[in-house]
């Protein structure tokens, strides 16, 4: 059963998003990147995840710079050992990453999709229309 207490938390996250978690939702929402349903601030166990694909067991962190303080590091590496201990796969991306390097931070995600979820066959990065055009 869900922690309602996170779930109500989880909610206010998603009207309260980073630029950078803004940013990369963006590019996830609405099965842009392969296909793939991503959900925003999704509650897992105990934890909230920035993004989270059921698919392909993937959650993606987008982290500030108060990730950098040594008790939250420690955190942060406990938080993804529980959740591998799950099968999620966790990336973890800086803010500065996602804004300034977006089509990278992109890629690796696509990766991270395609030798997962699919056992290693590979879907174009975006949706394509009937037409054959990148959407």
């Amino acid at each position: 059963m869900r922690n309602h207490l996170l779930t109500l938390n989880a909610r206010d996250l998603r009207k309260n998003s980073t630029e950078a978690e803004a940013v990369l939702w963006k590019h996830l929402r609405n099965r842009q990147l392969t296909g793939y349903k991503f959900r925003r601030q999704h509650v897992v166990g105990d934890f909230i995840l920035d993004f989270y694909c059921a698919a392909a067991k993937l959650a993606i962190e987008v982290d500030g710079g108060g990730h950098a303080a040594n008790g939250q590091v420690a955190w942060d590496e406990h938080r993804t050992s529980m959740l591998e201990g799950r099968g999620i796969r966790v990336l973890r991306f800086w803010n500065h990453q996602v804004l300034q390097q977006t089509e990278a931070v992109l890629e690796e995600i696509f990766r991270a999709l395609a030798v997962g979820a699919l056992g290693g066959k590979v879907r174009s990065m975006y949706k394509v229309s009937r037409q054959g055009r990148r959407i």
